[in-house]
């Protein structure tokens, strides 16, 4: 039988040495970041997906291994262990095939089968399963099995329990069930139907008379037929053509010409209906929903990350606008840094004298504070707000550009805990507006402060595995956190909490001993922190900056634990450290190969002389250009062919919504990403991407647009 590392290396294509090494360093306690960017030569430059991958799959594997201990064990005890089962426990791939060869020894509750061997009919069942060419017929063997005391009147109840016995020995055999799964995911159908027989006009109308193959069903149809049943819309049920499914269950037990043939075979087609087949639909609904999740959790992940890794506005004082009617547009302007300057509470949407007053009050904030951007939350009376600002803008005689932003989360992060705690003495809509400038400033830093699953990039996140779904989005805003490594001066608690070996309680330490004694001069005395051990560091310091640290080091991505590398680079130059790495010659007349040994590859070694040629690089940077308007437009405004510019705001199975600047996203179904087949959307655009494209259709009652990417393909 292979081994782990065996089995991780053919399943990943990757060598035993390299997959083996990973493992002893994820044992060791490293974290997949630092392992994928400060290990590589151990792992041979595998990236971080590919590292979560093995990890993921590794447990998995760990997890078979102890579960198969566990079932050859209690199989033991029962002295029903024998070698061939045991061959057969220890070559089960997967939990599902382990758990189906410990279906006949595990303990169960009452069954009919249960009740008939209470009675005294397993050697009754035995026999007539047999079917021995010259056994007896059923009939005839059963009159030797009546006891009234024990509750068997006739030869028919004789019958009736051995039949139950033998239908739930063939439920339990575990090729039987292996091959059934096989084919019904092959053969059978996923169909849902209206549950009333006069069904409303609802958002489930589609699957009202729904049919699909189970192995072609999409992910988003399995969800929203899973989300209309649970809400009682929707029947649901898996279907197979029975007697296709008959026919292996039938080869598997049967011996043609017994007298107990057909006996055993009514038996059989008993143990399909009413045992084996519901089972089976209850797995395929199973690994449809999981599969599902997996793809629905995946997809958000790559929604996730391009949110948070939009390039940063650095340097400018911007105002934050949280849109509202009733309680008011919410206005607040925060400096380079973050900084609250100044809020204000404005009621454009009042009146024209209230928009008039609201106008003259921002362009009074603009002035008084320097406001080079305003961020507009895309939320209620946001195209109103938008229009306010257009005219703002022109009043002003420009100098000042705004941009619509994806307020998704900004409610849930102004009432939470951390808000008040940031900000006690502002008003709830007040903290919105802050988190609206904030997250134009810095989206990163801003965003993780919000539960993944509000921001709003998936589709029905709500739906899938809640823990599946947070350990994928904490793994992601921790990748993104890490690339690009964060001001250890600076960062709040939540940013920290995501850094390679710091997480929570660690972070509110270093938070709190730079409250106590000031900025950290340099990466070294981050070890003073309690509790920051020496692994924590090791793991940790890399994605931490020193910017103003004496040494120009602390502030790239260059690990401590290579200072005295780059200090021999520059020595071997003949020139101090400082000037070394502002020597873009001298760098790129490093020899690296003189550089490596058995610690040291070429892979760390290119780290290493890229961040010298740009330390301190924001990885965000290279993401094309945040754009912003100083003009809006409505959907009143949009004709079928107008080309566009928009920014994809969400990616889902069936398409990409896209922001064109008129508040209601519009949908390039997938079959208009690309002038080509397009298996899923994720292959032609990422959220943030900026697109060209051209209008297809506009429903202006229904507030629906549709738009291509492919010009000239147009709505049929």
């Amino acid at each position: 039988m292979d081994t782990i590392i065996q089995i991780l290396a053919r399943e990943l294509g990757r060598s035993e040495a390299h997959v083996e090494n990973v493992v002893r360093l994820i044992d060791e306690g490293n974290t997949i970041p630092f392992i994928a960017r400060y290990r590589k030569e151990l792992h041979g430059a595998m990236d971080d997906t590919a590292l979560r991958t093995l990890a993921d799959r590794l447990q998995y594997l760990r997890n078979l291994d102890k579960r198969r201990e566990e079932v050859k064990s209690a199989i033991e005890g029962q002295g029903k262990l024998t070698e061939e089962l045991s061959a057969a426990i220890d070559a089960a791939a997967t939990l599902a095939e382990v758990e189906d060869l410990y279906r006949p020894y595990k303990q169960k509750r009452r069954t009919r089968a249960t009740v008939a061997r209470e009675k005294g009919l397993e050697p009754l069942a035995e026999l007539l399963f047999a079917q021995a060419a010259d056994g007896p017929a059923p009939e005839e063997a059963a009159g030797a099995f009546i006891d009234p005391e024990k509750g068997v009147e006739t030869a028919e109840d004789a019958l009736q329990g051995a039949s139950d016995i033998i239908a739930e020995r063939i439920s339990d055999d575990a090729d039987i069930r292996k091959r059934l799964r096989e084919l019904v995911w092959k053969k059978g159908s996923l169909v849902s139907a209206a549950a009333a027989k006069e069904p409303e006009d609802t958002v489930y109308r589609l699957y009202y008379a729904f049919r699909s193959p189970l192995n072609r069903v999409q992910g988003h149809q399995v969800l929203a037929i899973n989300r209309g049943e649970r809400e009682g819309v929707l029947k649901v049920s898996v279907e197979m053509e029975r007697e296709a499914a008959l026919i292996p269950v039938r080869r598997a037990v049967l011996n043609p010409g017994a007298p107990a043939m057909a006996f055993v075979r009514a038996a059989a087609e008993d143990a399909y209906d009413r045992l084996i087949f519901p089972s089976v639909e209850r797995e395929m609904r199973s690994l449809l929903t999981e599969q599902a999740d997996e793809g629905a959790i995946k997809m958000f992940g790559l929604n996730l990350k391009p949110l948070l890794m939009q390039p940063p506005v650095k340097g400018f004082v911007t105002m934050g606008l949280d849109p509202g009617y009733r309680n008011g547009c919410k206005v607040a302007v925060v400096d380079a840094t973050g900084k609250v300057l100044d809020t204000a509470v404005v009621y454009p949407t009042f009146s024209q004298r209230k928009k008039e007053e609201a106008i003259d009050t921002l362009a009074k904030l603009i002035r008084r504070h320097g406001v080079a951007h305003i961020a507009i939350g895309n939320g209620t009376a946001s195209r109103e707000t938008e229009q306010m600002t257009v005219e703002l803008i022109r009043r002003l005689g420009g100098g000042v550009s705004y941009m619509i932003v994806n307020e998704a989360g900004a409610s849930v992060y102004s009432a939470s805990k951390l808000a008040a705690e940031e900000f006690p003495d502002y008003d709830v809509n007040l903290r919105s507006a802050v988190s609206i400038a904030r997250r134009l400033q810095d989206p990163l830093a801003e965003l993780v402060k919000i539960d993944p699953k509000a921001i709003g990039v998936g589709q029905y996140q709500h739906d899938v595995d809640q823990t599946k779904l947070k350990a994928s989005l904490d793994m992601t805003v921790a990748s993104c956190v890490n690339s690009v490594g964060i001001d250890v001066n600076t960062a709040s608690r939540e940013l920290l909490a995501y850094v390679s070996g710091i997480g929570d309680t660690l972070a509110s330490n270093i938070v709190a001993y730079r409250a106590e004694h000031g900025d950290f001069p340099s990466r070294e005395a981050i070890r003073k922190v309690p509790r920051m051990g020496p692994k924590a560091f090791e793991q940790a310091a890399g994605f931490l900056r020193v910017p103003t640290g004496k040494n120009i080091l602390d502030n790239t991505a260059v690990h401590p634990e290579r200072y005295p590398l780059v200090a021999r680079m520059a020595a071997d130059a003949g020139m101090p450290l400082d000037d070394f790495i502002h020597s873009p010659a001298a760098i790129k007349g490093v020899d690296i190969a003189a550089y490596t040994d058995a610690d040291t590859g070429v892979e760390t070694l290119a780290d290493i002389i890229s961040e010298l040629e740009k330390p301190g690089r924001d990885p965000r940077d290279d993401a094309p250009e945040v754009i912003f308007s100083q003009a809006a437009r409505s959907i009143e405004d949009l004709e079928v062919g107008m080309e566009l510019k928009g920014t994809v705001r969400n990616v889902v199975d069936f398409g990409a919504f896209v922001d064109i600047g008129v508040h209601q996203d519009g949908l390039v179904h997938i079959s208009k990403l690309a002038d080509r087949f397009v298996k899923h959307p994720s292959e032609v655009v990422s959220v943030g991407d900026t697109v060209t494209v051209w209008v297809t259709g506009v429903d202006r009652a229904r507030k629906k647009i549709s738009l291509t990417m492919v010009k000239g393909k147009m709505d049929r």
